[in-house]
């Protein structure tokens, strides 16, 4: 299964790993600049402290004394807490005096601030022993956690400009879509009509013969072609349609999804190997749902075309028609060779194809007719490697019923 969707994860595996080194870069210089400022705090609060210890050892005032004041007031942005011997506190800086004010909070404060860093031990005499406790300053928590806070803010703005670019290419993908869908209807009209007017007068010439000769038998044969050829033109002008209604908005009838389900079985088992045997379970009395049948008769038939290519040595493919609470649920099973779980939430994404010729819109096309234009859902209820593929398709039964989702419209949602 080759896709750009698994290039796309590749790159985003890759610019994951340099958004990590990069943050981690960050982290670790931040870190030496925080070792680096602490260590020069350290130095800032052993000055001050022996500032503090030689202005109560000087018994007058003087110059020096002027220069020792000012080492002391100069602290305006270091936590500090002057204590004697037993720990009473003395004085305090740069601590809300609100905060100091609270009982027990200055006492609690030396304790987280002990945890940080050794209390300066001043000896201001003999027998006068004073600590000095203090934290990290403000500027060196927003030192700490700046790179965080911009690492932080980078996310939210690629996470923002990512959304915008997916939405904006799904749009665009969108548009080229509905346009080539809408052109290949319009080519393929024109030799359509030429393919039905030669039917209808093959059939002409054909009557026309019966007729002038009552008596000759009637060619069996030749009317199966006739038959066939209609048909396969009825088939023609049903996949123009449905490529005509892509990205208009399609006309809901209320009608029954068994007589849908019903009629995409019987032209598909015809032309289906006969290794493969088809089976189908309908409730009783299921309800009209509002729907188009062009739309979801092709919805069926990709999912039956993928599952007979999923048993390409035969096997049993089942159909389970009925009803949970407000929606009617179609269970189409195989005996295939399953669905990897790496890979169940990618098979509906443009491209991905396990076939190797595949184009990889069916799934896609298909998860927007059932969710667009039907308010329904449709995922991989269960699979099994060797064992088989469960897809499950909900219709609401009400019109404008809106479906619920677990994880709401932002990107994906199931049911």
């Amino acid at each position: 299964m080759r896709s750009i969707y698994y290039q796309n994860s590749r790159w985003k595996f890759v610019l994951l790993l340099v958004a990590l080194i990069i943050g981690g870069l960050s982290l670790f210089y931040t870190n030496r600049m925080v070792h680096s400022v602490r260590k020069q705090e350290r130095k800032n609060m052993e000055l001050w402290a022996n500032a503090t210890k030689a202005l109560s050892l000087s018994g007058e005032f003087d110059a020096s004394l002027e220069v020792l004041v000012e080492i002391i007031q100069s602290n305006d942005n270091i936590p500090v807490i002057l204590t004697d011997a037993k720990r009473s506190i003395l004085s305090y800086n740069n601590i809300n005096d609100k905060k100091a004010a609270k009982p027990g909070y200055l006492e609690n404060l030396i304790l987280e601030m002990e945890t940080q860093h050794p209390p300066i031990i001043i000896q201001a005499g003999p027998g006068n022993t004073n600590y000095i406790f203090y934290s990290d300053s403000l500027l060196l928590y927003q030192i700490r956690y700046y790179p965080l806070f911009q690492l932080l803010v980078i996310c939210i703005f690629l996470a923002i400009s990512y959304a915008a670019f997916n939405t904006s290419r799904r749009y665009e993908q969108d548009f080229l879509w509905v346009g080539m869908a809408k052109e290949t209807a319009h080519q393929l009209g024109t030799p359509i009509s030429s393919l039905m007017a030669l039917h209808a007068q093959m059939e002409s010439v054909h009557n026309q013969s019966l007729n002038a000769h009552p008596s000759t038998a009637r060619n069996s044969q030749e009317e199966l072609w006739l038959n066939t050829f209609g048909k396969d033109l009825q088939r023609l002008e049903n996949i123009t349609e449905r490529f005509s209604k892509i990205g208009s908005t399609p006309v809901m009838e209320r009608l029954s999804i068994t007589d849908t389900l019903e009629h995409s079985l019987d032209y598909l088992q015809s032309r289906t190997p006969s290794n493969i045997t088809f089976t189908k379970e309908i409730a009783a009395d299921l309800p009209p749902v509002p729907h188009n049948r062009a739309l979801m008769e092709w919805v069926i038939e990709n999912l039956v075309k993928n599952a007979v290519d999923a048993m390409p040595s035969g096997g049993q493919l089942h159909c389970h028609l009925h009803q949970i609470r407000h929606h009617l649920v179609l269970d189409i099973r195989d005996t295939g060779i399953g669905i990897p779980r790496s890979r169940q939430q990618l098979i509906f994404k443009p491209g991905i194809s396990t076939r190797r010729r595949g184009w990889g819109l069916g799934l896609t096309l298909a998860r927007r007719i059932v969710e667009l234009n039907h308010r329904g859902s449709i995922r991989v209820w269960h699979s099994e490697t060797n064992k088989g593929t469960t897809f499950r398709i909900r219709l609401p039964i009400e019109a404008g019923y809106k479906q619920r989702s677990f994880r709401g419209k932002f990107f994906k949602h199931f049911l």
